[in-house]
Order: structure tokens, then sequence, then C-alpha cells
């Protein structure tokens, strides 16, 4: 069985991700793939060995995470003023404009994900604050994107029952999961601050709040 012939099917079973992403992988030569006429082929135990490489390659990356830099994660672009007062509007506003990074490779199903995390339960943290978040094998390394509601969010089931006003969206690699988890915290924290949630929701410009988020 070590050297069963898969194919890309399989191959996205085994991995559990899309066959899109496996077949996006074997084009630019990133998982060990052949063809046999037009069609890609994978050895099992190539895969197996290419797995185990690049776990232990992650697992040392994530024991070496840098700190939070939000210059690295955000940009001006990614800060958008939103005018709706439901959740989901303002959730897919804000997704679509994170799925415009060059990290998010397919737009539909960041979308997708995002409302689906949400359902499962209430990102709203209190304080006027929601992070909604998702890890997806299809995003390449950690983004975000900011939204500046203008309007209260009117059905974001807040724990502390104040209307949501910022929020703060990323997205992740799936091996990413310590990043990540630092990323929601430092937010988490950072936002605790009134001055700065005041601030931002007097923002006129992104590039006003760009360098709220961006100050020591």
């Amino acid at each position: 069985m070590e050297d069963d012939i898969l194919t890309i099917e399989e191959v996205a079973k085994y991995l559990r991700v899309s066959e899109r992403t496996v077949y996006d992988w074997a084009q630019k030569g990133e998982i060990p793939a052949g063809k046999i006429g037009t069609v890609w082929r994978f050895k099992k135990s190539e895969i197996e060995k290419w797995v185990n490489e690049r776990l232990s390659s992650n697992i040392k990356k994530e024991e070496n995470n840098p700190e939070v830099i939000v210059k690295n994660i955000l940009s001006p672009d990614r800060i958008v003023f939103i005018n709706h007062t439901t959740k989901r509007d303002a959730l897919v506003e804000l997704a679509n404009n994170l799925s415009t990074a060059p990290q998010v490779k397919y737009s539909d199903e960041l979308v997708t994900e995002i409302l689906k995390r949400e359902e499962l339960m209430s990102t709203a943290i209190g304080r006027g604050i929601a992070i909604p978040h998702v890890r997806l094998s299809s995003v390449t390394d950690l983004v975000m994107s900011v939204g500046i509601c203008k309007k209260d969010i009117i059905d974001y089931q807040s724990i502390d029952e104040i209307p949501v006003r910022i929020l703060i969206m990323i997205a992740a690699a799936y091996n990413q999961h310590t990043y990540y988890l630092q990323t929601l915290s430092f937010f988490s924290s950072k936002l605790k601050e009134k001055a700065l949630r005041d601030k931002l929701l007097d923002a006129s410009t992104p590039e006003e709040a760009y360098a709220l988020l961006t100050q020591e």
C-alpha cells in the first residue's frame, strides 16, 4: 500500500483540503506529483513524507513566532467604513474586502467560512468589538481587515449587550494555530483601551485609523 498511486480527489480527501488546492500545489510544484498523460498522479509514500516534513517545519516556525506587528498583517486599503446595521451584511462586506489580500486565494470560500464560523458562536467580545476569524488551508499567511461601523450592528449578540461598532476580521493559514491565537489575543487586549476605540470610531479616513492601530 505504501506506493499506491493516488488521484487528486484521493489526495484532497487524505489531506482534508479542496481538490482545487491540491491541483494548484501540483501545478506550482509545491507537492510531489507527476503526470500520466494530462492527469496528475501522486505516490502515497511521497505524500506521507511531504506531510511529515511540512508538519515538522511548521512546528519549528510556530515555536519561533514573532510578536504581532500590525503593519505586517494590515494595510490602509483593508480598513473599511461600514454603513450596514446587520451582522451578515457587515461581515460579507468586510470579508469581500479581506479577500482582495494576496494571501487569500478564494473569495467565496472566505465569505462562506466566516459566516459559518459566526453561526457556531458570536465573535463579539464586548465593548463594541467583534473579532470574526477563520483558518483555511487556502490562505497562505495570516492577514486581516478592519471594519469601522458608522451605525450600531443591531443583531451581533454581544456578551455585554453593547452594540458592535468595530470589526477585526482575521484569516490565517490552517497551520498557523499559535500565531492565530496570539493575534486574536493581541487585538482583544489592545482594544480594551477606550481611548483607542473612541479614536477609531472618530477616524475619518482609513489612513487615520491605520495610524492608530499601528502605533506602539
